[in-house]
């Protein structure tokens, strides 16, 4: 009968000790790794959310700024847009051609919201309005005079006295002039303001203005 070999009691307790000590290394390794990477993850979401944070803030203020042009630009330009609008609303009942019927309705269904749109911007930068008679009056040092194509009060009784052909005649003549003093204000607008959004209601203003100013030439004859 072969006899069992014995293992010590020394060497058992030494392997157990190497296996405890191997466990609790590789516990250790594993609770760092998972650190690391948690840190790591963590330290990623808040360098986003940070880079998010500074674009918004960026994007706001960029928005957000304007200057003396911006302000200059939409108190003159709403009264420039009324007197347009109102001169286009009386195409519909005095005009005799269909197309200049068209063209008014064209202005009046542009120039009505960006009036909105620019009274908006003056009472959220705590400018004052221009009155609604486009008469200047509330507006100090501003004169028709001062804006380019704005017609006075005897052209305006003029045209209202009018119809048929020769309102349309006197209608294109003056919307033309009128349209050439707003791509003007537009262009200096769009070179000094810094508003984005008035800045690109400016460049919109030349870009469909100039459009209209060749159409009403080809109707007149002149093109």
């Amino acid at each position: 009968m072969s006899a069992t070999p014995r293992v010590s009691v020394r060497t058992r307790t030494r392997t157990r000790a190497r296996r405890v000590a191997l466990i609790a290394a590789g516990a250790t390794a594993a609770l760092a790794l998972s650190a690391c990477g948690s840190s790591s993850a963590s330290d990623q979401s808040a360098d986003h959310s940070a880079g998010h944070s500074a674009a918004r803030s960026s994007g706001q203020a960029t928005t957000g700024a304007h200057n003396a042009q911006d302000v200059a630009f939409a108190q003159g330009m709403i009264p420039h847009h009324q007197q347009a609008v109102e001169m286009a609303g009386l195409a519909a009942d005095r005009a005799s051609s269909a197309q200049v019927k068209d063209l008014a309705a064209r202005i009046e269904k542009a120039q009505g919201p960006e009036i909105t749109t620019m009274t908006g911007w003056l009472k959220s930068w705590g400018e004052e309005v221009p009155a609604s008679d486009h008469s200047m009056s509330a507006m100090p040092g501003m004169t028709h005079g001062s804006m380019p194509g704005m017609m006075n009060g005897d052209d305006m009784d003029k045209l209202r006295g009018m119809s048929g052909k020769s309102f349309d005649t006197m209608f294109l003549t003056m919307m033309v002039e009128h349209h050439e003093g707003a791509v003007t204000m537009a262009t200096s607008e769009k070179d000094k303001g810094r508003y984005g959004a008035a800045t690109a209601m400016a460049d919109d203003i030349i870009t469909t203005q100039k459009a209209e100013i060749a159409e009403m030439n080809k109707m007149l004859g002149k093109s």
